[in-house]
Parts: structure tokens; C-alpha cells; sequence
């Protein structure tokens, strides 16, 4: 009986939202031309139509965007919201109005829509976001698995066979990786967001961020990139970002990116969504919405690669898979028909501003040596190109069978894709890169250790003959970094879960992070600190050691 009561209750759900979905669909039929109101609505501004409930309307126009325009029985015109609105039929008896009633939710007097859980369509008619934003639909591919994130395209893929690595080959002569170029690559720069609409005081906002990627119009090319901006008081519709991070500066604000992709799609572009992490204070509800997107193509209709400029581009509202959708309707609603106010309408507009930049032959032989499709920050790059050259020691130089599908014993390739979906963790080890750095190389020497552990900016650099002399001191001198600070932060107890924009939860890890460090720093080292009684660790795990490449081979997309 009880499967029985369950299947009817399905059945019962489909049919409901069956019904729901043949209502939307005949209240956007263009025929349908009269509809009631479901709810009381005042407008908001000069051009709205206040209607109540029960009020029937005539539509004249059915605008994408939700406001349509209405005529009341007075003869008086204006927009209207389509969420207050249903079908208006004719001759119906007393008994299917009121199963009609029973269908039509509207909740209290701040938030009068039809369907309540939708998240955006609530917001946008309390009047809380601008009827362009939507779900944002990358932190929804960021949240359905692991395909899109960077720690997945940092391992190293097959080749179609199966036999081989498509994107990892030893160079015996250099005894070292072999570069790969890539159709795509270059540095994107972001400078600034420019009008970005407010939303009201009814939600908090915990973080504003840019998420990018590559994108053909159809499908993510690429892991999800998410730089964070920053945002002063006095000019809140503005976003800015952190060239050329360096220092303690967290690499999540690091406006400097590199992108790398060996697509051949003609297509091929740069998707940037702005997007905001919010939390309603009515409810507690936390969600992540897109305040408007962007695309940059990266080759012209030749073929050729667009020039290397600032540029800006305006946000569309909706999703990337609509189109003509603006962030913010109301602003062209207000607009009027003079060229003039036309003009300032076109400044009112969300725009964003990046730069595209080429890198120099010698930049580029360094960008060479990461996956072939990547996106991430400039400031770690260094750290990505040794775990690259460990990776292919393992796989490429150190195994004695090459049909071995044995674990391999190796903390750093075990353990190091986690640090792209930690980004304070990804710090931790620059920072400590950088003072061991110091403490090896003391001055004159140090003069020199900022190209230890960076890329080569420039021909003279890049040639300096320790760098290629001195690989593999480099590189035993990164697995003692390593060591001494992410590794043994991964394993501990008083590190704190990650949580995106959880403000006390980001203090709380750093507040972890930097006193381990300040530690090891006094100590020479993590080791005392390792043995301490103080610490505690996680129960020991044997993929926190082995490396098991078939199993984090990613796969030909």
C-alpha cells in the first residue's frame, strides 16, 4: 500500500508540473491575448501598470525580457510582470474557479509571484536583482562534478589508443619533459567591471566574481576559472581587480590568467560570467547568481588570432544560451528617444573591460610545458611547471616498465591537484617558496630568486644558464617546500573544510595556515612541529601517498 500511495504521489507531481508547463506555454502564445491577475502589483516606476488581483488585462505586447505590455479595463497602459499573470478563460463555473484558486500561490506582501521556487524569478520580483540575472549556469557545471574544475585538467591525458600520453612526452637529449604548443596561448588581463547593477538590501552579498573559460557557443572547452574582485563603498557598481599578484596577496584576486588550448573549433572563445555569491536575510538561503555574461571570440572569420588589445565588452543578461536578454531592463525602458538620452542609456550599460596580451617566445616555451588545455592564475604558474616536471620524471623516466599500472609512491603527484580547489592552500606554498628561496640563496645570490621559482619574464632572464643547470636542484629544493607546508596542512585536523565565500570559514583556515608556517619558519622547518604533541592529523590514508594515474587519467573530451 505504501509503494502503492508513493507511485500515485509521483504520478500525481508529474501531472502538476505537466499542467504547470502547458499554462506557461499558453499564457507565451502570442493568440492569448487576455490574462488575470493573480496577485496585487504596484508599480515601481514611470511606465509600470498597478493592477490587482482579479483584474483582467489586455497584452499587447508579450516583451522576452517579462514585462508585458497591458491595458486595463480604464483604458490605461503600461508594463507589467508576467509572473502576476494567468490565463484568463472565459465562462467557467464557481467550482473550477475555486480548484483554479487552490493552483495559484502568492506568498506574502513583499513577494506576490506564481511560482515561488524559482529562486531568480522570486528575487527579480521583490524587486531584489534586475530581471536579467539568472542561476549562474558555471557554478552549476563547477558544482555537477570534477570535468570542469582544474584540478582534473592538470592530469595528463591519453592518447586515443591508449597507449601512450597524448599531452606528456620525455625528451631524452634535455632529460626533461618536451614542450607542447598550443593553438591558444596567451595572458587575459582583468581590468574592471564598469555599472554592474546593485541588488537590493533584502540579500547580502558574501563575493563578487568573474568565472571564465573557453566556449565554442555550445559546449565549456576548458576547467572554470574564478578570479574575485574588489569593490569600494563609494562606487559599488564598479568591480576591479589585482594585476601582477605578488607577495601575500591571495592568488584568487590575481587578474593575470593564462589560457592554453589546442581546440580547433573556429569558434573558439573567451566565456567571462560575472557572478555574485549571496545570502537572502529574510531566510538564510545562500545561491550563486550571474549578474551578465561576456564572449570574446579568439580567432577571426580568416582564421587569424584577434589582435592583442583592450577590450570592451558589454554584458548580456540571461544565460550564454539566450540571447537578446539585457542584464538590466528597466534601464532601456526608461531610456528615451532623443539621441541624447540614447547616449547616456549606452553609458548606463554593464561593460567589461580585459586585455588580451602575447607572450614572448621565451614565455611562451615555459607556458609549453603545462597540460595542453588549462586556465589559471599567473602568479602560481611556476608551481604548476614542477609538479609538471615531477609528474613526467614519475611517469616518463623512473618507471621501469612501461606497462605498469602499478600506485606510484609520490606525496606531491598524490596530492597536488587538491591545491587548484584551494587556492589559500596554492598561497601557502608560494609564500613558503619564497622565503626558503631567500634563506638558500642569500645575497648577492638572492638578487636572482624571484626567477627561481617564477617564470622568465624576459630573453635575458629565460637564458641565464642556472636555469636549465640547475633543474633538478630546483626541483628537489620544491619537494622539501612542499614538504614543509602543504602537505602536512593537508593532513590536519585544525585546518577547517573549504567553503566558497564563507567569510569566518576562510579567516579561520588562513589564521591555521599562517601560524603552521610561522612555525616552521622558527623551527627550520616542519618536522618539530610535525611531532609535536600539539598537532594532531587526519587517520592515515593511502592516497595521501599513491599516485594512481589510470585512475586520475583524464579522459579525450
Amino acid at each position: 500500500e505504501d509503494e502503492s500511495d508513493d507511485d500515485d504521489a509521483e504520478s500525481s507531481e508529474e501531472e502538476d508540473s505537466e499542467e504547470t508547463d502547458d499554462e506557461d506555454k499558453l499564457l507565451d502564445d502570442p493568440s492569448v491575448k487576455e490574462c488575470i491577475a493573480v496577485g496585487n502589483f504596484n508599480a515601481q516606476q514611470e511606465g509600470d501598470l498597478t493592477f490587482k488581483k482579479g483584474e483582467v488585462l489586455l497584452i499587447h505586447d508579450k516583451k522576452a525580457d517579462g514585462w508585458w505590455l497591458a491595458e486595463n479595463s480604464k483604458g490605461e497602459r503600461g508594463l507589467v510582470p508576467k509572473t502576476y499573470l494567468a490565463v484568463s478563460v472565459h465562462n467557467e463555473d464557481e467550482e473550477s474557479q475555486e480548484e483554479s484558486d487552490e493552483h495559484i500561490e502568492v506568498v506574502d506582501e513583499t513577494c506576490k509571484i506564481v511560482h515561488p521556487n524559482d529562486t531568480v524569478e522570486v528575487l527579480a520580483t521583490m524587486g531584489a536583482v534586475p530581471a536579467g540575472f539568472r542561476l549562474s549556469t558555471l557554478f552549476q557545471l563547477l558544482e555537477e562534478g570534477n570535468q570542469f574544475r582544474a584540478s582534473y585538467f592538470l592530469q595528463p591525458e591519453l592518447t586515443p589508443s591508449q597507449l601512450a600520453f597524448k599531452d606528456l612526452v620525455w625528451d631524452s637529449e634535455k632529460n626533461t619533459i618536451q614542450p607542447r604548443p598550443t593553438r591558444v596561448s596567451l595572458i587575459v588581463t582583468l581590468c574592471s567591471c564598469k555599472m554592474i547593477p546593485l541588488p537590493a538590501g533584502s540579500i547580502q552579498v558574501l563575493s563578487r566574481h568573474v568565472r571564465l573559460c573557453l566556449f565554442d557557443g555550445n559546449r565549456v572547452l576548458s576547467n572554470i576559472h574564478t578570479v574575485r574582485a574588489t569593490w569600494q563603498p563609494k562606487n559599488p557598481q564598479m568591480w576591479t581587480f589585482s594585476p601582477r599578484v605578488t607577495g601575500i596577496l591571495p592568488s584568487l584576486l590575481d587578474g593575470d590568467c593564462f589560457v592554453r588550448s589546442n581546440s580547433p573549433s573556429s569558434d573558439i572563445g573567451l566565456l567571462f560570467e560575472l557572478g555574485i555569491t549571496y545570502i537572502r536575510n529574510s531566510t538564510g538561503e545562500r545561491g550563486e547568481l550571474s549578474c551578465g555574461w561576456a564572449f570574446q571570440k579568439l580567432f577571426t572569420s580568416d582564421g587569424m588570432p584577434v589582435p592583442s588589445k583592450m577590450y570592451e565588452l558589454p554584458l548580456n543578461g540571461g544565460t550564454p544560451y539566450e540571447r537578446g536578454v539585457e542584464v538590466d531592463p528597466s534601464i532601456s525602458r526608461r531610456a528615451g528617444s532623443g539621441v541624447l538620452q540614447q547616449l547616456i542609456t549606452l553609458k548606463k550599460q554593464p561593460v567589461l573591460l580585459v586585455k588580451l596580451r602575447s607572450l614572448s617566445t621565451q614565455s611562451k616555451d615555459i607556458l609549453n610545458l603545462l597540460p595542453e588545455t588549462l586556465i589559471g592564475s599567473m602568479c602560481y604558474i611556476h608551481l604548476l611547471i614542477f609538479y609538471r616536471q615531477i609528474l613526467g620524471d614519475a611517469l616518463l623516466k623512473d618507471r621501469i616498465n612501461m606497462q605498469s599500472a602499478d600506485l606510484i609512491c609520490n606525496p606531491i603527484l598524490a596530492t597536488f591537484p587538491q591545491l587548484m580547489d584551494q587556492p589559500d592552500l596554492m598561497d601557502a606554498l608560494r609564500v613558503w617558496a619564497a622565503f626558503v628561496c631567500k634563506t638558500v640563496f642569500p645575497p648577492p645570490t638572492s638578487a636572482l630568486h624571484p626567477v627561481l621559482f617564477q617564470i622568465p619574464q624576459s630573453p635575458d632572464v629565460s637564458s641565464l644558464p642556472f636555469w636549465h643547470r640547475d633543474r633538478e636542484f630546483l626541483k628537489s629544493l620544491f619537494v622539501l617546500v612542499y614538504h614543509d607546508s602543504v602537505f602536512p596542512l593537508l593532513q590536519s585536523t585544525f585546518l577547517p573544510s573549504y567553503k566558497w565565500a564563507e567569510e569566518e570559514s576562510e579567516a579561520s583556515r588562513w589564521r591555521v595556515i599562517a601560524d603552521f608556517l610561522r612555525k616552521s619558519r622558527e623551527n627550520d622547518g616542519a618536522l618539530q612541529s610535525l611531532l609535536s604533541s600539539e598537532n594532531t592529523h587526519k587517520a592515515f590514508d593511502i592516497s595521501e601517498l599513491a599516485y594512481d594515474f589510470l585512475g586520475e587519467m583524464r579522459k579525450n573530451l
